[in-house]
């Protein structure tokens, strides 16, 4: 990146993938650890993947994850495509910092930091904290389709906006974070980014979001996709542009956050259809950058479907949980920290001792008489 300006090419040259070297050794040792092949099914696979993420073989016990929500207002709200009043993701905000939203409370069982970062809620900055606002690149988004969510100088303070948030964790030790968001209106924007990368129709991409709308609520979202994909298809080719365009703050600086965790080497979880859509533009910025990502659970949304199928990423869990927040990415991590446990410390079997007694002995002893002879 130059100092005069976010130049994303440089992304495909510091973004490198996970070490195929180091994976293939932790499955050499899984061999040796007198389990069958395949007994721990998916956590095998997950004990590989990490110690290619953490470089070293036998992996290391995920001992400090972070989960990072980023939350922002959405203009497009405004339309009726989600079941939550336009402008209201502050309320949203406020459970989650008092520990009552269903992400907060999973959070605080796991024992896993909970940080939420303020890039575009529409609410007065004096009523929340400021180390939740301080990253705000402005209050709420353009509606995405007859404006810009953002103009070009916001969309590139909330991209390096993200990419200072993945530093500061990867700074702090942070050794696995956990994306999710909190909007209201997000999975409209989330199905534009979608739509436009796997080259589809509104319909196939519109889902119902976390809090299920109705029939004509469905369709005017469709209709609000539609509208941002005709305004974003001409751009495709310049991912800022793109994220300024139909985004929204929240989005463009997920993206950021993504592909700065992907240089710093940092694993990440993704939670639903939001954080998919981000990582499906990073994939377009940086094609080696979702090797660092698991995709945590199934949503239900058809987006998020067809984005994880563009990706070739499978998700670990699918339980129908549409909450959001965090929350789908939160419930996979036991499964990725039992993977890391399992890999770091179950034990290698000892080598064969090599063969020895009365017979080898007369070997021996034959051997000797013939070269003598």
């Amino acid at each position: 990146m130059s100092d005069g300006g976010l130049t994303l090419d440089a992304f495909g040259d510091l973004i490198e993938r996970p070490s195929a070297k180091l994976r293939r050794e932790a499955e050499d040792r899984r061999t040796r650890i007198g389990l069958p092949a395949r007994a721990l099914g998916r956590l095998d696979d997950l004990g590989g993947w990490l110690a290619a993420a953490q470089g070293q073989v036998p992996v290391r016990a995920i001992e400090s994850p972070k989960a990072v929500l980023f939350a922002g207002d959405h203009g497009i709200a405004e339309l009726g495509v989600s079941a939550r009043p336009a402008g209201s993701a502050s309320t949203l905000v406020r459970a989650a910092l008092d520990g009552t939203s269903p992400a907060a409370i999973l959070a605080r069982r796991a024992g896993v930091p909970l940080r939420i970062v303020d890039t575009s809620l529409d609410c007065p900055v004096e009523e929340l904290p400021e180390e939740v606002t301080r990253h705000r690149v402005r209050r709420g988004s353009g509606r995405l389709d007859i404006e810009n969510s953002l103009t070009p100088e916001e969309a590139e303070a909330a991209f390096r906006a993200g990419m200072a948030v993945a530093d500061e964790e990867a700074d702090s030790g942070t050794d696995l974070l956990l994306l999710g968001d909190i909007s209201v209106g997000g999975t409209t924007p989330a199905g534009v980014l979608i739509a436009a990368m796997c080259g589809t129709d509104a319909s196939v991409v519109t889902g119902r979001g976390g809090i299920r709308i109705d029939d004509l609520a469905w369709m005017r979202k469709c209709a609000a996709i539609r509208d941002g994909l005709r305004r974003g298809r001409p751009i495709l080719g310049d991912q800022l542009a793109l994220l300024a365009a139909v985004a929204g703050a929240d989005l463009t600086a997920m993206t950021g956050f993504l592909l700065q965790c992907a240089v710093r080497r940092t694993p990440v979880i993704l939670d639903g259809v939001v954080s998919t859509a981000c990582a499906l533009v990073a994939q377009r910025i940086a094609f080696r950058s979702p090797d660092w990502w698991l995709a945590g659970q199934a949503s239900g949304e058809p987006g998020q479907a067809k984005a994880l199928d563009r990706m070739a990423m499978d998700p670990l869990l699918d339980h129908g949980v549409t909450v959001g927040e965090g929350t789908g990415a939160l419930l996979a991590l036991p499964l990725v920290r039992a993977a890391a446990d399992l890999a770091a410390e179950l034990p290698v079997l000892p080598e064969p001792a090599p063969e020895s007694g009365p017979a080898r002995d007369d070997d021996a002893a034959r051997t000797a008489i013939t070269e003598a002879t």
